[in-house]
């Protein structure tokens, strides 16, 4: 008799099984690319599916806002903006909004331009660049964090030469940026303390823009040792750089999709800025925007990879499997 259940059991659950999976495929959630853009006439922060349908304005407003870091949980977006009118352009500061637009709030208020927003993966804490200055030409710029709702900011690489462009590793230990602190800019690793910095790059020519992979193996990054910029891809220790784009016009900017298969990057190979996307591998570039104006710094975030809320589960294969039982 038991078996007999067991067997009813396992056949009710395999029905279910077929006649959900097409649902639960059609209804996967979309992945976004939240990315800035000159085409309502200042710099917006918008949103896209990332084929590169739908884009909606979310910041709408006539000041600029640029630079978008998505929270872990994809329920906000921290970004740049001059967006408050006492400050003077090129005076940028730290703003937070949700994933739909609303509830804009700026996170940082001090003299200083401050700039590149990066979200840890714990979403406790924003990295970004300070720069020390009224505007972002000014002052000598370091990597600084705060808490995500704006307190607490403390200077992680406090030194003489110019970092910039924080990333967070994926499980947060570590933070690699930008630095001049060797004459030219690399790519430079250091502790998510701010100790240990360790130098990844190692040639004559400007390498920046890094950007970790999600499984935390290869930094992208871009770099101009072949005359322009280029999306190149290396190992979380320098070794083994390559170059994927591998075109005569300059690509900056790289971000990861989640999975970590693509990389989506800014482009000029069509003679104004556009975002692009490539295999993690190289091949063939895809262009996701094409419009006269200029598309910036992409950001890519999927919901299937979001960071969930703790003990939550996938409710219907938790129950599929105490059916099985």
């Amino acid at each position: 008799m038991q078996r007999r259940y067991n067997l009813v059991y396992f056949i009710l659950a395999s029905v279910v099984a077929l006649v959900l999976a097409p649902l639960m495929v059609s209804a996967a959630p979309q992945a976004w690319i939240a990315f800035a853009s000159t085409r309502d006439g200042n710099l917006q922060i918008y949103v896209m599916d990332d084929d590169g349908k739908n884009p909606q304005n979310l910041s709408n407003n006539h000041h600029w806002d640029w630079h978008p870091s998505w929270s872990p949980d994809g329920k906000r977006i921290a970004f740049t903006s001059s967006r408050d009118k006492n400050v003077e352009a090129g005076h940028w500061q730290i703003y937070v909004m949700d994933d739909d637009g609303g509830n804009p709030q700026r996170l940082s208020n001090n003299p200083f331009a401050e700039w590149h927003p990066s979200w840890s993966p714990d979403g406790k804490r924003i990295a970004f660049t300070y720069s020390g200055g009224k505007t972002i030409r000014d002052g000598h710029w370091q990597i600084y964090v705060m808490d995500d709702d704006g307190k607490n900011p403390q200077n992680l690489s406090n030194n003489h030469h110019w970092d910039w462009q924080p990333s967070w590793s994926p499980d947060g230990k570590h933070i690699a940026f930008a630095s001049t602190r060797d004459g030219n800019l690399e790519i430079y690793v250091m502790d998510a303390n701010g100790k240990n910095p360790r130098r990844l790059t190692n040639n004559p020519f400007v390498d920046w823009y890094p950007s970790w992979s999600p499984d935390g193996e290869h930094i992208a990054f871009a770099s101009e040792r072949t005359g322009n910029s280029e999306v190149y891809v290396m190992n979380t220790d320098g070794g083994r750089p390559r170059n994927l784009t591998k075109n005569v016009h300059d690509d900056f900017f790289p971000s990861w999709s989640p999975d970590g298969k693509r990389i989506a990057f800014e482009s000029e190979r069509d003679k104004n800025l556009e975002i692009y996307v490539i295999d993690a591998d190289g091949g063939q570039p895809r262009r996701l925007t094409n419009n006269r104006h200029n598309d910036y710094n992409p950001a890519w975030f999927d919901p299937a990879f979001a960071v969930a809320p703790t003990a939550k589960k996938f409710t219907m294969w938790g129950w599929l499997k105490q059916v099985n039982r």
